[in-house]
């Protein structure tokens, strides 16, 4: 009863996004583990590593669009709790070296020597341990959700102001840690990390291991945002997006559930920055531009605002298409192309790519409804 009644909340294409995930998460790293570099059908590591980024960004965008697609808050900021996810699993990471660094010092980290800090900043405590890490991976972005949802959706700010707002948070973010003083590695950030919970992070195993990783995160990411969006507080959610004047006049506290939802979301998006950075090996600075949060919202516009799949399919596809434009001579068009792309979706397919696959299964559907019809009525179909 309980198998049955979570396919149904989970949809045909929910579940179909499942399956083509799972079967990602066990098919890659065998190819690249147990197939023989001279098969064409082996998967290198460096190949691994960019579809295991491809699955970071989707987690991502699932979780911008839980709040944009459903809610109707437009963040431009969301970039800031994907950074500060990716910089508490940095901190976790720069403690693991311990005396293998350049100035061998078993408890700062080479950058702190260089700059002559004489003690670790109480920022840093207890990062040595896993578990305190993993704690503020979710911490962190939803302690500074929650203080600044408290405020702005106290204060009832919406629209683009609340979008602007957004963006001169992760804007503030990304210039204070430029900052050598602030204890994160300034411009240069966080890199040439060692381990993870014993494992050599660039050995194939534990790379083939932190992308079965994801592809779970991912799976786990995708069912509770759909099992919100089902219930019932997901139909408030989408009331509010609609009609946000009309929920409140009914009664419903309008800001707790705004609240909860971008929390939530904040939460999920740094998630996704902790499994980006040992996958890439580096976490600086420019992860708090404010250009990647909106280029997270041109990944959920055009994959297919509200739909979940549509935002990680959006992910996957413009990232693999900025893979291809930024390298060669394509390099110097990629801006123009993907503008290109966003006003063509926009125009032409306002619900993305999803959307025009279920446009295509409707005709379809509707075609063989009327040749079913006029087969059973005896007529030629036309």
């Amino acid at each position: 009863m309980i198998t049955a009644r979570f396919i149904r909340l989970m949809e045909g294409r929910g579940l179909l996004f499942l399956a083509i995930v799972a079967a990602v998460g066990v098919l890659i790293p065998a190819c690249n583990l147990l197939i023989p570099p001279g098969s064409p059908l082996h998967i290198s590591t460096g190949t691994m590593v960019l579809i295991g980024k491809y699955l970071c960004y989707a987690m991502f965008a699932i979780a911008l669009d839980l709040v944009w697609g459903y809610c109707g808050i437009l963040s431009l900021g969301h970039g800031a709790f994907f950074a500060l996810g990716g910089y508490a699993m940095g901190m976790y990471l720069m403690r693991q070296i311990g005396s293998r660094g350049v100035y061998g010092n078993p408890i700062l980290p080479d950058f702190m020597v260089f700059l002559n800090y004489k003690e670790l900043p109480i920022t840093w405590w207890g990062f040595q341990h896993f578990p305190y890490a993993m704690l503020m991976v979710l911490l962190v972005p939803g302690l500074l959700a929650f203080v600044f949802g408290w405020l702005a959706f106290r204060s009832r700010v919406t629209g683009v102001y609340l979008s602007i707002i957004t963006q001169a948070m992760t804007y503030a973010l990304w210039l204070s840690f430029f900052r050598n003083d602030m204890g994160f590695g300034g411009n240069n950030g966080l890199t040439d990390f060692k381990d993870i919970l014993g494992f050599n992070v660039q050995a194939q195993g534990t790379r083939a291991g932190l992308f079965v990783a994801t592809c779970v995160a991912l799976i786990l990411t995708f069912v509770i945002a759909r099992l919100i969006v089902a219930s019932t507080y997901g139909k408030v959610l989408v009331s509010i997006r609609d009609a946000e004047s009309r929920t409140r006049f009914l009664g419903y506290r309008v800001e707790h559930h705004k609240l909860l939802v971008w929390v939530v979301s904040a939460m999920m998006a740094g998630v996704a920055g902790a499994l980006y950075v040992p996958q890439v090996g580096i976490i600086n600075p420019s992860e708090f531009h404010p250009a990647n949060s909106i280029e997270a919202v041109v990944w959920v516009a055009i994959g297919g605002r509200g739909t979940l799949v549509g935002a990680a399919l959006g992910a996957v596809v413009v990232n693999y298409l900025k893979t291809i434009f930024t390298s060669g001579w394509l390099a110097a068009y990629w801006l123009f192309a993907l503008g290109g792309l966003f006003v063509l979706v926009t125009l032409a397919m306002p619900k993305g790519l999803i959307g025009v696959w279920e446009d295509v299964r409707s005709r379809l559907k509707s075609r063989k409804a009327v040749a079913d019809s006029k087969a059973a009525s005896g007529q030629a179909p036309t």
